[in-house]
Formats: C-alpha cells, structure tokens, sequence
C-alpha cells in the first residue's frame, strides 16, 4: 500500500493513500537516503509503502521511502552540524516576507532564495501586510520587488488583512504542491486561513516587547487545497542555515551571478579581490544589484565558519 507523508510529529506520522485513508504510522527500521545525514529521515511530502499493522486503529508501519524528486534542506535548528529536511517531492515554495511587524532581512530571504535555486526549487516570493505600509515601507518594497522580479523571482504584494493579493495567490497555488515559509509571525496562517477558512489554523499575534513572531505552527503539516493542490505549512524559522553549499558553488545560485561568473579570470574565483573578476565588473556597471552582492558576501563568510565540507 502506497500513501503520502502529511504530517510529521518526529516518531509518528500521518499519511494519507491515494484512495483517501488516513494512517497513523511509523518507520520500520532505521533508513538512510541518498547518503542524507539528517535529524529527519522522513519528511512531508515523502511517498512510501505501508504494511498495516492494526486496520480499526489505522496504525501502519513504513516500510519503504520512494525516491524524491527533490527536497528542501535546511541547517537544524537544534543540532547545528546536522541537516534538517523541510519538505520533499514539491513543486514551488513561497516565502512570506513581512517589512514590519516583524521585520525580514534580506539575508534571509537570500538564504532561502539560495536553497531553493540549489534544491530546484521555483520560488516565489509573498510580501504580507502590506496594508501597514507607510511611504518608507511602499520605497522598500518597490525597490526589493523590482530588484527579485529582475533577478526572475515573481513578488507578489499582499494583505491578509484587506485581501490584496490573495486572489494572484490563489491562482498560483492551483494543482501544485507548494511549501510555505517565513519568519514566525509573519501571518501564514492567517494566510492560509483566509484562503481556506475551512482549516481554522491557530494564530497569534507578534510579541509585542520584542517584535518578534510567535510559533503557532508546532510540525510541517500537508493540506489538500478545494481548487486542486496542496500546500505544506511549516514551523516559523528565527533563521535559516544553510548546509552543503561551498564557497566556490554558491555564486552558481544567484541566477545574476551565474551569467559572469564563467567569464572570470579564474576559474576558482569567489569575486571578492581576484583579478579579472566579471561579477565584480558587473556590480561596477550596475549589472548585478550591490545589495544581492552585499549579501552574497556575507552568505560567503557564513559558509567559511561553518563549512560542513
């Protein structure tokens, strides 16, 4: 029997078959995929096999995990030399971007963007409540938005509070799996809730001493979507490590990068000092944004503290 991972709790997991049962179920065994060293062998989205252990209680065990076509990964929040599987077999991911209340860096958004250029993943970005903006705000956003649409990142400008947006959200959702992402707080399941008021997701407000976003999403959890589709909601992330990523790789994913950086002096060349550096030249002549370059820069020397080659 074949089925679906959605949802993991850490030891338990349910998964749903094609014919729309529901099971409770555990891994048989220990599994290793792929040479993948990570916290969870297991992830939403994973397809396996199931042997039925108690057919009224729905109890399964998994016997085999099938091969994915692609998954996020991510530095584990509680064991930093070790990975963490976000989400397998996917189609897109979107991160919820919020300019305040609280406030998104754009290293992280870039760290995300990054994961998902080397994981394959098409990502699109979601800048939520926008109806707070002030003429700061609009300033920022207008510049970012042009500086990712550019880069070919889609950027979508919403409110879960006014519904702007909600409908271009919608449309993109339909018949694809997709990962939904962000900083705690940054309304995602008010989001989703706006969506799909059937689901009455938990939600909280921001912490108000700190501004920091508050957990409502405990586990990585899987949603059958009424237009067609899926979307996996994930826990709020404080920050977003990366892992397997080397210092010579990581201009191959910024898509602006990767257009110079064959043209190099060097074919080792990180475009910091080197001379005969293309992408340097390139945000000289304004051909490559200073701040992905800022923040390419500085992804790079989070790399050489805490390089897991």
């Amino acid at each position: 029997m074949e089925g679906k991972v959605y949802k993991s709790t850490g030891s338990w997991y349910v998964v749903r078959t094609a014919a729309g049962e529901t099971w409770n179920a555990r891994l048989k065994g220990l599994f290793k995929l792929d040479g993948i060293t990570s916290t969870n062998p297991l992830a939403v989205g994973d397809n396996v096999d199931l042997e039925p252990e108690n057919d009224d209680e729905r109890t399964a065990l998994i016997t085999a995990i099938h091969d994915r076509s692609n998954y996020i990964n991510r530095q584990s929040p509680s064991h930093r030399m070790q990975h963490h599987i976000v989400a397998a077999n996917i189609d897109q991911s979107f991160l919820v971007v919020t300019l305040k209340e609280p406030r998104t860096s754009q290293g992280f958004i870039d760290r995300w963007l990054v994961t998902c250029e080397a994981y394959h993943v098409p990502a699109i970005l979601l800048f939520n409540k926008a109806d707070l903006y002030r003429k700061k705000d609009e300033e920022r956003f207008d510049a970012w938005k042009r500086m990712y649409e550019t880069v070919g990142y889609p950027v979508v400008r919403m409110s879960v509070h006014t519904g702007e947006g909600l409908g271009e959200v919608n449309a993109l959702l339909r018949d694809k799996i997709s990962l939904l992402s962000g900083h705690s707080g940054v309304g995602k399941s008010s989001f989703l809730n706006a969506l799909f008021p059937a689901m009455s997701l938990k939600t909280q407000a921001v912490s108000g001493w700190s501004g920091k976003g508050i957990h409502t999403t405990t586990f990585a959890e899987m949603f059958d979507l009424p237009g067609g589709g899926r979307i996996i909601d994930t826990p709020g992330m404080r920050e977003f490590g990366l892992v397997d990523i080397s210092k010579q790789e990581l201009s191959g994913y910024f898509p602006e990068m990767r257009v110079f950086a064959g043209q190099c002096q060097f074919n080792n060349c990180v475009h910091l000092g080197e001379p005969g550096c293309r992408v340097k030249q390139a945000v000289a002549d304004g051909n490559i944004a200073i701040e992905r370059y800022e923040s390419y820069c500085a992804i790079l020397d989070s790399i050489e503290e805490n390089n897991y080659r």
